[in-house]
């Protein structure tokens, strides 16, 4: 069925949203996890750091490194690649892990989708403006950006009208901007992401939901949560884990009600995801609106809410 659209402006979405609904959110946080370090020649590496075992980290890098070779961040600081199979290097750091976020916050910068090639943006004004408000737990390589068009005031105005307000956690990786492969159709299977549901607010949410409140998921990796999180009566079971769900046309949706999301990058996991919510027709006929109205797409973009 073909729905009703309408076009207004974002800090009016309290008055938009089913009455007392639930607005569940992600409250990750971007880390600077991009580091620019020497090699032995003396060229430059650029890495992004996407995981951490045990005492070493993951990372990707924009040039090639080789197993061995010791990678300098500062005199004093460096990295020694102890494995690599194209995509993923692992390192070694000649620090204690425990210090790597210290290391980044004062060494690194924050990254930007890889879409985004070239950026205005200083490292302050990054760290500021590619993170929501609420941003809590360190652990993304990319904000969740339906969480960016929300002000405190916003929140607030949520509240004020009878909504709920309520947080998660599920640290995003890069893999959210790669394209579908046809390995991801076979499998019916994504990347794994780390979620996190605090136990007295998986308590409110199944209450909210045995009383047919309105759950909206504000964000593609808070649909990925809870969905992830749920049973099949409709209830969260899980407070934590790793999600590799891939939701598609044909999903049937366990948790969420609707959703607050941005427009996404054509041929990826995210606009499949929005099109099992709404139909496929139904999604290209929303994006072509948005085309025509002069809407901004991706990440600092334009954001809608389906319900």
């Amino acid at each position: 069925t073909t729905r009703s659209a309408s076009i207004g402006r974002f800090s009016d979405i309290a008055r938009l949203l089913p009455e007392r609904s639930v607005l569940v959110f992600n409250e990750t946080k971007v880390v600077p996890a991009r580091l620019t370090l020497k090699k032995p020649t003396g060229g430059l590496v650029h890495i992004l750091l996407v995981g951490r075992t045990g005492a070493s980290v993951t990372a990707m890098a924009n040039s090639r490194i080789s197993v061995g070779m010791t990678l300098a961040l500062t005199r004093r600081i460096s990295f020694t690649v102890i494995s690599n199979d194209g995509k993923y290097a692992k390192l070694r750091p000649s620090f204690p892990i425990s210090r790597l976020d210290d290391i980044m916050e004062r060494h690194g910068s924050t990254p930007l989708p890889p879409y985004l090639k070239h950026s205005p943006l200083s490292e302050h004004r990054r760290r500021t403006l590619y993170q929501a408000v609420f941003a809590k737990n360190d652990g993304s390589v990319a904000a969740p950006t339906a969480s960016l068009h929300f002000t405190k005031r916003l929140l607030h105005a949520l509240t004020r009208a009878g909504h709920d307000v309520r947080f998660v956690t599920l640290h995003v990786g890069l893999g959210t901007f790669a394209p579908v492969t046809a390995n991801h159709l076979i499998s019916s299977t994504l990347h794994v992401e780390q979620f996190e549901i605090d136990p007295a607010t998986k308590a409110f949410l199944n209450d909210a939901k045995v009383k047919a409140r309105p759950i909206i998921a504000v964000g593609t990796t808070v649909v990925r949560t809870l969905e992830s999180a749920a049973n099949s009566h409709g209830q969260l079971a899980k407070t934590h884990g790793g999600t590799t769900l891939f939701i598609r046309p044909g999903y049937r949706f366990k948790f969420i009600d609707g959703m607050v999301t941005n427009f996404h990058v054509p041929r990826s996991s995210l606009l499949m995801l929005v099109a099992a919510l709404i139909g496929r027709d139904e999604l290209f006929r929303l994006y072509d609106l948005a085309q025509r109205k002069g809407f901004r797409f991706f990440s600092f973009g334009d954001g809608m809410l389906i319900t």
